[in-house]
């Protein structure tokens, strides 16, 4: 499995997840890719152009705003499927990730619906016009993350987010408010569900 992020604290608290954590059915790679769709194709399509990655499922995480009025800070995100300038990006597996993480990070909403890509930060009336288009969520790698996982071949693909700022919560650095520290806290408790997913991807197709 292949777990994308951007941000150098996104892909600490992915990998603090680990420790202590037996299991997994495959070998587990956190990739950091930058920020922005464009790192986040390049760095993917990089990763995957290995031969021995064929079929490997692809899951983009880390940090993303939250449109809808209500969400909170440390809420998580599962996208049904995420948007681009190139189309949409159908998820994988979002009903047992939606479970699994109501299990394994409990007290926390899980929030489920479309995810929008974006190649800049989401502030004020953008989030309102954002939310119009029926979307959830916004950050700027998950659609092209998926999108260059599956011009590499078939495989799994889903994104999941820890909301960072909201309507209601601005954020204005990640870490320095105790918003920041709250989503950093839930991403480094998600590993365990990621495992499940990738543990279902792997079963045969009916």
């Amino acid at each position: 499995m292949l777990i994308a992020c951007a941000l150098g604290i996104e892909q600490l608290a992915l990998r603090g997840g680990r420790k202590g954590h037996a299991g997994a059915p495959g070998p587990v790679t956190v990739l950091r890719t930058g920020m922005g769709p464009a790192n986040a194709q390049r760095a993917v399509s990089g990763a995957l152009l290995d031969r021995r990655r064929t079929g490997t499922a692809v899951l983009a995480s880390g940090f993303c705003a939250g449109l809808v009025p209500g969400m909170h800070p440390g809420d998580l995100v599962v996208a049904t499927e995420t948007r681009g300038p190139w189309g949409t990006t159908t998820c994988d597996g979002t009903e047992l990730l939606v479970r699994e993480l109501s299990r394994v990070v409990p007290g926390h909403t899980v929030h489920c619906g479309p995810l929008t890509g974006s190649d800049h930060v989401v502030r004020g009336q953008e989030r309102t016009a954002l939310a119009a288009t029926g979307a959830i969520a916004a950050d700027m790698e998950s659609a092209a993350t998926l999108r260059s996982a599956l011009s590499a071949g078939v495989r799994p693909v889903a994104a999941v987010r820890v909301v960072v700022d909201a309507p209601e919560h601005e954020l204005v650095r990640i870490g320095t408010v105790r918003g920041g520290i709250s989503a950093i806290r839930v991403l480094r408790a998600v590993l365990p569900a990621f495992h499940e997913w990738h543990r279902s991807s792997l079963l045969p197709r009916r």
